[in-house]
């Protein structure tokens, strides 16, 4: 048994102890996100804290802790607050969240996150459909012995997000009139905001919107055999793109503003995948 995957042995006896939940879907909540886990049918709730050898998020304003519970009888497990890499801990770690929701039984992943535009035709406040992501900027979770347990060595990549549940967030999107773009999203390290000349880069690659998230986590559920989708709230344009300086406030007000219609496609998308 490899040491990740005894690791998260450890921390899977640490919620079954709690709860005998099983979820079908496994929901990552980004910016602006946060309190939506609040609202939905809540069966029980564990903290970070209480789950031995478990990561925590130190970023404010991210609750840390995993909510179990039904959206429209779905049954959901949602992790509110996440954990990212710039804040210090081993990718095995940032991603050990997402293959634990994996081993509790979910078969599916809803991503969200708070992104910055690099498309000249996004603008703040409005949504991206992940079509695919670019992680060269950061290291990959699969690095260092295979935990086979889990998946191949070698996984195939060629379709991260699924045209499936991609199909659904469009359908659901369109019911709903919340316009909707698509495109490829860049995950950097952070935490500092990329420089102009960064996202010039990131441009030149074929990027849409870049993060601080969201591409490690879909990939280590593509490795587990997970079915993905991952939607991005675009709260600024990156650096370079408007000639305005970049602060956590502006993509705070901007993810809360959009956040009544982010839920209400997230909803949507749960009761129809």
């Amino acid at each position: 048994m490899s040491e990740v995957y005894q690791k998260l042995q450890v921390c899977l006896e640490s919620v079954r102890a709690k709860t005998d939940f099983q979820p079908e879907i496994a929901l990552i909540l980004g910016s602006g996100l946060g309190d939506y886990a609040d609202e939905i049918d809540i069966e029980q709730t564990i903290d970070y804290t209480e789950i031995q050898g478990f990561p925590t998020s130190t970023v404010a304003g991210h609750k840390g802790r995993f909510v179990f519970g039904r959206v429209q009888g779905v049954p959901v497990v949602i992790m509110q607050g996440r954990v990212h890499y710039y804040e210090g801990y081993p990718m095995s770690d940032v991603v050990l969240p997402t293959r634990l929701m994996g081993l509790m039984g979910a078969k599916k992943l809803v991503l969200t996150n708070a992104a910055g535009g690099i498309n000249p035709g996004f603008q703040p406040g409005c949504f991206m459909l992940l079509t695919d992501h670019i992680t060269t900027g950061v290291p990959s979770p699969l690095i260092g012995p295979n935990p086979d347990e889990l998946g191949p060595r070698f996984p195939d990549m060629s379709e991260v997000y699924s045209h499936r549940m991609r199909s659904v967030v469009k359908d659901a999107a369109a019911e709903l009139n919340i316009p909707l773009h698509e495109g490829v999203y860049v995950q950097l390290t952070g935490p500092a905001y990329e420089t102009p000349a960064e996202i010039r880069m990131c441009r030149a690659w074929g990027g849409d919107a870049v993060g601080m998230s969201t591409a490690c986590e879909a990939l280590a559920a593509k490795h587990m055999g997970l079915e993905i989708c991952g939607i991005s709230c675009i709260t600024n344009m990156a650096a370079g793109m408007s000639g305005k300086p970049l602060d956590h406030k502006e993509v705070q007000e901007t993810a809360d503003r959009v956040a009544v219609q982010f839920k209400q496609l997230i909803t949507a998308v749960i009761g129809r995948i």
